[in-house]
């Protein structure tokens, strides 16, 4: 910008500005707080039951405040979970053995920079918000077959009377037909409360 105003002073009769300097540009835009090299992003609504979804989920929340303020408060289910997963996580491990701290001469353990390579891993994990206890799973992949694999690992985690709620994003995985056929095959065992819609999250927004 510097540059062009230099090359234009003269040409838009603006003579003094013909050593403009890109110090000077730098404050003539912090002055205005005109920021053209930053992002700022926005959300619409694309989805027409966004209300209603914001709602059922901080809904959920605001049951679980609820419970933990008073342990004889019966909740209207038995357990709320808040599920997400991350994938692509690369997974590395070390070409030669660590080395031990040695007094007087190595305060730290050390380790040689070196590493391999072992691809990449899945983490799905649920926090239950009552307890605080996290149920994780690590997967190759994140797909229906794994996401019915640590719903398993929660029926089997709970006891078998609990109904266990489940706040989830619309990963497809989590409404795809082999999710649906399993969770006909345990019927009023689990609940999802779909955390965003479909275009995308907002949780941080609320």
């Amino acid at each position: 910008m510097a540059q062009h105003v230099r090359n234009h002073a003269a040409s838009e009769s603006h003579e003094c500005l013909y050593r403009m300097s890109p110090s000077s540009v730098f404050r003539l835009l912090a002055a205005q707080d005109l920021q053209p090299h930053k992002v700022r992003y926005y959300l619409e609504r694309h989805d027409p039951d966004f209300d209603t979804k914001r709602a059922e989920v901080l809904c959920v929340y605001q049951q679980v405040e609820f419970i933990l303020e008073n342990e004889e408060l019966k909740p209207l289910c038995d357990v709320y979970l808040s599920y997400d997963e991350k994938p692509g996580i690369q997974a590395i491990g070390n070409t030669a053995e660590d080395l031990p701290p040695v007094a007087g001469e190595h305060p730290t353990i050390g380790r040689d920079s070196e590493y391999k390579r072992y691809g990449t891993l899945s983490l799905l994990a649920g926090l239950d918000l009552v307890t605080g206890e996290v149920i994780g799973s690590v997967e190759d992949r994140h797909r229906s077959r794994e996401f019915v694999e640590f719903l398993k690992k929660l029926d089997t985690h709970y006891s078998p009377e609990l109904r266990i709620q489940i706040i989830l994003d619309n990963h497809s995985a989590h409404i795809s037909k082999e999710t649906k056929a399993y969770l006909e095959s345990v019927p009023n065992r689990f609940e999802f409360i779909f955390l965003t819609p479909k275009h995308g999250s907002w949780l941080n927004v609320i």
